[in-house]
């Protein structure tokens, strides 16, 4: 039975016997970087041929023999000057550009060696940091899972090399579940069920990571931004409308020009004045703020905006709805008193968990980010901004994990992460304080002593951006989302054509009560249509024949239970 050793240093090594079994297979290859990632690591290789599946058991049963044979990494130092002679001897070109970033005064140069434990006989040596296991039988079950592309140091202008991703577990069994999730996980894919579902879309011709909604997704979406829209007004906020380009100076003034320029879409000459497409909605919600003089009185202001925004991603990065250019921004800006800010963080936080809850999300985690060395804002305000954070987070008996010094420079925050179906952690709601805006366009109110104050300022994105949320959403439930967002809630299923007219009667009478409800009068069998019902994941299916007719009701099946029963119109419209 082999030793339980760290997992981190167990799949290291794993990811460094993945490099000498490639190695073997290619002498030629150049290695790029291996590094562990979340249940796994990957390796990156500049190859004579591109890898294709079938290469991958190949690779595994070298490992396997590499692994057998207990080899011993051997840790040596070197000097930067050595270190460099012996990659340029080899043609490791990528490793000896990294030299010189892993050099910093008289520091060695950390190189692992894998050699046979008998005799000594090294086997194969990599630039690495470590930390390894004793020897390669210390390695546990491992499997390689996929291969991708990956430009050098992530930057597009630089090679594209080859990856390949693996995961290694103490047990088979771990093994066995993890593997076992990814095919959950495969299942759920949003991109998939997206294009199965009728939801969205992409197009190159419209141009990456700007996504198409179909009238299903756009259903679907409806729905949540209604839901949503209702219950901000039953919270005291109050929408706004912001425009989708901005004047240069607006820019500057807000610092995106100096420290995001390179995230915002080119401007565009307006009038002989630059202007730029909005990558965010708070400089708008200041403007508005400061369209009149507001007093202490005026306060809290929570205004509220689906304002949608437009930020430059890597092609690299761009995933189906979770990353892309365009997106629509949940977005919210409180404006409120010192006074006033410890009910106002406990009540947004109250709101934020309510509205996860009632989409069917019920674990979550609250992470606050406290003040780091580099900052703005009086240390008075960050305490206090602090305390109400900790305070909010506490009422709702809430875990919480402190980031000491993890803050963003403007302002501590708290971050909400939920658990999927699945038990993935999602970050989701976002509640940051903000110490650097108002100072910028000296944002103020007048307080009851006359004077002008500066209120503290709230950014808070609840749901995040909508496309990132619909994707993670679809993942949720799977594709069958409950009936109040089901973009078609029911279809009726004729068991024949003369029971058409029926069916379109009831049709009628379901679309004028508001159910989101469809007919299927194909002339397939009724086999096939409650099939097809199936397949887009309908809720509930109206099968209709002879006996529904006769009795006028509706014979009904729910996706969910797979289970029928016989009730009436209203009984139905009642249950929907």
């Amino acid at each position: 039975m082999k030793q339980k050793v760290d997992i981190e240093a167990m799949r290291h090594s794993c990811s460094h016997v993945l490099a000498e079994a490639v190695m073997q297979m290619f002498p030629e290859a150049k290695l790029g970087i291996g590094p562990t990632i979340e249940d796994g690591f990957y390796y990156d290789f500049d190859l004579p041929r591109t890898l294709i599946p079938e290469d991958l058991p190949l690779i595994e049963k070298k490992m396997k023999q590499i692994i057998k044979q207990n080899q011993k990494f051997i840790r040596r130092d070197e000097s930067a000057e050595k270190a460099k002679d012996f990659l340029d001897q080899t043609g490791q070109k990528y490793k000896l550009e990294l030299v010189d970033e892993l050099s910093r005064g008289d520091e060695k140069i950390t190189f692992y060696e894998s050699v046979m434990p008998a005799d000594g006989k090294p086997m194969f040596v990599d630039l690495c940091r470590g930390h390894h296991v004793d020897h390669t039988g210390q390695i546990g079950p491992f499997k390689l899972l996929k291969i991708a592309g990956a430009y050098w140091r992530g930057d597009e202008k630089n090679p594209m090399l080859q990856r390949i991703y693996g995961t290694c577990w103490h047990t088979k069994e771990e093994l066995d579940e993890y593997l076992k999730r990814l095919e959950e996980v495969k299942k759920r894919d949003h991109r998939r069920l997206g294009k199965d579902l009728e939801l969205f879309t992409f197009d190159e011709e419209v141009g990456a990571g700007l996504v198409l909604w179909l009238p299903k997704g756009a259903r679907v979406r409806n729905s949540i931004e209604e839901w949503w829209k209702a219950e901000h007004f039953k919270n005291g906020y109050e929408l706004l409308f912001t425009p989708h380009i901005g004047k240069a100076s607006l820019w500057h003034t807000s610092g995106h020009l100096d420290f995001y320029r390179e995230s915002m879409y080119s401007h565009m000459d307006i009038d002989g004045e630059d202007y730029f497409i909005k990558p965010m909605n708070c400089p708008f919600h200041i403007k508005a703020y400061q369209s009149s003089s507001r007093s202490y009185r005026d306060l809290p202001m929570r205004w509220a905006e689906l304002g949608t925004v437009y930020r430059y991603e890597k092609s690299g990065v761009l995933h189906g709805l979770l990353r892309v250019r365009g997106f629509t921004q949940d977005d919210a800006h409180i404006f409120c008193t010192p006074e006033q800010i410890e009910d106002e963080v406990r009540e947004v936080l109250r709101f934020s968990l309510y509205m996860w809850k009632k989409l069917g999300f019920t674990e979550i985690k609250a992470y606050l980010a406290t003040m780091p060395e580099k900052k703005v804002g009086e240390p008075e305000r960050w305490e206090k901004a602090q305390d109400s954070l900790l305070k909010a987070v506490k009422a709702e008996n809430l875990e919480v994990e402190i980031d000491e010094g993890g803050g963003a420079f403007y302002g501590p925050k708290i971050d909400l992460k939920v658990k999927d179906a699945i038990g993935r952690e999602w970050q989701m709601t976002t509640i940051q304080f903000d110490f650097n805006l108002p100072e910028r366009f000296d944002v103020t109110y007048v307080g009851e002593d006359g004077n002008k104050h500066r209120p503290f300022m709230i950014h808070r994105a609840l749901l995040g951006s909508i496309e990132r949320f619909m994707g993670i959403l679809t993942e949720h439930y799977a594709g069958a989302f409950p009936v109040w967002l089901a973009p078609v809630q029911a279809r009726i299923l004729p068991v024949s054509d003369k029971f058409n007219d029926y069916a379109k009667e009831l049709l009628k009478k379901f679309k004028d009560a508001g159910v989101r409800i469809e007919i299927d009068d194909s002339n397939e069998t009724l086999g096939k249509k409650i099939r097809a019902a199936e397949l887009m994941k309908i809720p509930y299916m109206l099968v209709v024949g002879e006996k529904e007719v006769a009795e006028g009701t509706i014979a009904v099946r729910d996706y969910a239970t797979k289970e029928q029963k016989t009730i009436s119109f209203d009984e139905f419209f009642e249950l929907i």
